[in-house]
Order: C-alpha cells, then structure tokens, then sequence
C-alpha cells in the first residue's frame, strides 16, 4: 500500500532518530484533561473539538467531543525525550468537519526545560490565536535502557550482568516500579535471499526493529541481497503483551528479516498488574480508509462469532428437545443438582473448566485454537485488491463530496472489526492461544473464587460501589478504565494471531511473494 512512499517517509524519519543516537533519555506523560471556554466554530453555537499534539517526529491525535466548548478528554499518553535539556510539544485544537477542511481553533506550546523531572504538572494553557484554555498534566521521568550495541558487546552473555538483571526482575522487587516489566534483548545478525530493489540486481537493505512505540535500526549495507548486521538491541518492557516489529527496509522495498535471536526477562506479576491498565497509545499507524474487503472480512468474522453462540444455543435447546436421551439425561441431572447447591463462587470456577479442559488438550499436542486458513486467505484477498481499490478512488474524484457517508462507513467498519476481535479474544483466551495469558485468568478467576467464598457478596458489592462512587472525589483527574477491557485488548484476535505468528522457513521462496502481514 503505496510502499515506495511510506517507506521513503520512514525511512527519513527513523534516519532522525538515528542522527540522536537513537536513544530516549525520558518519558514525557501527558493526560490531556479538558478545554474551557472553546470558541465555537459551528452554525449550532457549539464545536467538534479534538486535539493534536506532535514532538519531533511523535505525533498524537485526541478523541473528537461532539457539540461542546468544554469537552472532557481524560486521555492519557506518552512521548519520548531525546534531547538532555528537553523539547517543546506543539498543541493545536481542531473543529472536526464532516465533507471538508476542518476548522482551526487554535494552538499552545509547552516547553519541556521548564519543568522540573519526577514531578506532576497541572499546567492550564492559553489557545493563542483563537479562545479557550487547555487542562494538562504533565509529567517528566527518567528513560530506562534502549540501546544498540555490536554483537560483541553483549551484557546479558555477561554471567555478573545477566544475574543483576534476573534480580531486578525477580518475584522479590514485583512491587517495585511497577511500569518496569522486564527486558527484552534483540540480535539482529543477518538476512538471507532478499529481493533485488535496485535495477542492478542489488537492494541497499537496513533493519528497523519496533516495540510499541521503541524503535532503533541498525546500519545500512549497499548492494547487497544477503546483509550481515550483528547488532543487539536492547529495549525495556512496558507491556509484556507488545508485539515486536522486525522489517528490513531499502529506498522503495521491504520484507522481512530472517535471522533473529530474542532473550526475554521479565516479572510475571508485574506484567500480570501491567495487563489491568490501559494498552500504550502507537503515536503512528496507517490512516483508516474504506474498503470493501476490509468490510467484508470484518462481516465473516462477526458471522463466526454469531454462528458460534447460535450453534451452542441449538446444542443447548437439543438437550430440552432430547434428541439424544443419553445426553438429556445427564444434561437434566447436572442441571438439578446444579440449581440444588448452587453458591455465587461456582460462577469463576465454571469459568475455570473449559479453561482447564483446553489446557489438557492443549499440553498434549492438540491444537484447540480455531483453524485460521480462513483468515489468512481473507487477508491474502485484501493484500491483492488494495492496488486495485487504490487506481480506482484515484479516478472518482466526486469522492471529496461523499466525506460524510465515508466518515460512517469507517465507523461501521471499525465497529464491525471491534466486536469481531472481541468475541475471538473472549474465545482465544480460553484455548490457550497466549499461555501467558490464559493463566493470568486461571491465577484471577482462582483468587476470584476464593474471595466469593470466604467473603459475602454484599460486602464485595458495597466496596466496589463505595470505590466506584467516591473515585471522582478522591482523584477529579483520574482516568477511568475497565479492567476486564484492558486484559482483553492484549489478547490477539484471529487475525492478528495470523499477522503475528512465528515465521517458518520456506525451503523455495518465491522473490514474487510479499509478505505484507507478516512484518516480524
């Protein structure tokens, strides 16, 4: 999808980053709170405003708040700090606009050498060229390691260094610093059989490695199909549920890179505590756009999803229609003595048994996970469409004119997309398809099932609703989030268990075959 153009533009900008020795010293943490007083840029009185924020090349958009002068964001994020003596993060406001330009309504700066590290700033800023006020708080902190190193310079080969790091991250310091999960250690050493990019044969490859927001390259080497690199990267984990990204890039080319090693060290109960937060914000991802096979797919997945609730639906009704007797019958005296004795704390346990059921199945070899052909042909069918969709919105320029219907499609689109991946994360986290995972929710349902038993519904009722009520006192700035929603977001629905699984080795590789959804 227009790859000569996105990966010249990253190309350049990863090229910057490298020019700053590819190293963060800090993490700006801003929560964009509120607006006062905005002007109002609509014939009802009133304005659509979001917010952009951009530094250096880190860039972040906002939420649109319809039909307000004083919208509540309450979004959180954060940017990386390359510069020792701090940076300026540029603020505009805007008037979403459905079928044209949108509306600018106005813009502040703050400048980061102004504020103290390790300390929280309620910062209210002025728009300047235009009216209102902007609620921030802001907050410095210093950056943990990312580095790049030679592959003879290797601390976690180092037995003294390697031991420091496994303390740092043992069960003994889980409760200490709790955003610092653990640390991943990544040796890009080579890649065989690349594509020739360049018309002498040859394609001037360099290798980009991302985690979440965490990028670094390594350098490039010219004319050549088979680079040797030998370089480890080393990042620091916020979210042990991030994917890590390898690309190999040339001017106007890229696949994948072949040769990897990864050592992972982390705390399972921080990363445990992690999952219950909200997932990090990617400051860059491709611009959404209609698509007829994105729609499509999106369809058969909700189908799927529907298909399996209305099958155990008619297995369920079968059981009253005793189709098969032998099974009604065991289906009647579960269910009496069920009824019989039944207590609150049996609710997580019921949840832990098909958990467990799948775990057998999966320790001993058997694949519980949805075949996922299907998906992956969907995505082939979409990869081999979107050039021609691409020539075919170039020629219906009438298209400016349709931003509205377009505005709600790509709703309809992502809304179909939402409760798709939803129902397969539901279902992939009880076949055991990120065993990380499906043991967080055997360690949650377990201490969730001794809590119901030991202690009476009403008081865990009138706690949750006593937290529930007074947050807002207790914290007015407080963002809210649900922790059942975060767990789930980590887990990958079918699709991106597809775009993400480990590569094989294809013994015939085809230099025609684009790996687009495979990217590392």
């Amino acid at each position: 999808r227009n790859w000569k153009r996105s990966s010249k533009h990253q190309s350049m900008r990863l090229s910057d980053v490298h020019r700053k020795a590819q190293l963060w010293r800090g993490i700006v943490s801003i929560s964009l709170i509120e607006g006062r007083g905005l002007q109002p840029m609509d014939a009802n009185g009133f304005s659509d405003p979001y917010a952009k924020f951009r530094m250096g090349h880190q860039k972040y958009k906002s939420k649109t708040i319809p039909k307000t002068l004083n919208p509540q964001w309450r979004e959180q994020f954060d940017f990386h700090l390359y510069e020792e003596q701090g940076g300026f993060v540029d603020i505009t406001v805007w008037d979403k606009d459905a079928g044209k330009k949108d509306d600018f309504m106005g813009r502040c700066t703050v400048d980061l050498s102004l504020l103290s590290k390790e300390h929280t700033h309620k910062l209210d800023l002025q728009l300047e060229e235009g009216e209102g006020v902007l609620v921030l708080l802001v907050t410095l902190t210093a950056s943990a390691a990312v580095s790049i190193s030679d592959l003879s310079i290797n601390m976690l080969d180092d037995p003294h260094e390697r031991h420091q790091i496994m303390q740092r991250y043992s069960l003994w310091r889980s409760f200490h610093n709790l955003k610092d999960v653990g640390v991943v250690q990544v040796k890009v050493i080579r890649a065989e059989g690349l594509m020739a990019a360049d018309v002498t044969g040859k394609s001037d490859p360099f290798c980009v490695v991302e985690l979440s927001n965490d990028r670094l390259q390594t350098h490039t080497v010219y004319k050549n199909l088979n680079p040797e690199w030998n370089k480890v990267f080393t990042f620091n984990i916020k979210d042990i549920h991030s994917v890590l990204e390898v690309t190999v890039y040339d001017e106007d080319r890229d696949r994948s890179a072949d040769f990897l090693e990864i050592d992972v060290i982390f705390n399972a109960v921080k990363a445990g505590l992690r999952t219950l937060t909200p997932i990090e914000q990617k400051y860059i991802e491709e611009e959404p756009k209609v698509s007829k096979q994105l729609l499509l797919r999106n369809f058969n997945r909700v189908r799927r999803c529907i298909m399996f609730l209305i099958n155990t639906g008619c297995y369920i009704n079968s059981c009253f229609e005793w189709d098969s007797p032998q099974r009604s019958i065991c289906a009647l005296v579960v269910f009496i003595i069920v009824v019989w004795n039944f207590e609150i704390y049996m609710i997580p346990l019921a949840l832990l048994l098909p958990l467990a059921w799948n775990y057998i199945l999966f320790a001993s070899g058997k694949d519980t996970r949805q075949d996922v052909q299907a998906v992956e042909d969907l995505l082939e069918d979409e990869d081999e469409d979107f050039d021609k969709d691409d020539k075919d919105s170039e020629k219906k320029g009438f298209m400016n004119k349709l931003y509205a219907i377009q505005d709600v499609c790509i709703s309809v689109q992502n809304a179909l997309d939402e409760v798709a991946s939803y129902g397969e994360r539901i279902k992939n986290t009880f076949n055991w398809t990120v065993p990380f995972l499906s043991w967080l929710a055997i360690v949650a349902l377990g201490v969730a099932t001794v809590i119901i038993y030991f202690i009476p519904l009403r008081f865990i009722v009138l706690i949750w609703g006593v937290n529930k009520f007074t947050k807002k006192l207790r914290d007015p700035y407080t963002i809210d989030n649900n922790e059942l929603l975060d767990y789930l977001s980590r887990v990958p629905s079918d699709v991106q268990v597809v775009q993400y699984r480990e590569l094989k080795l294809d013994p015939n590789p085809s230099p025609n075959k684009r790996k687009k959804n495979n990217p590392g």
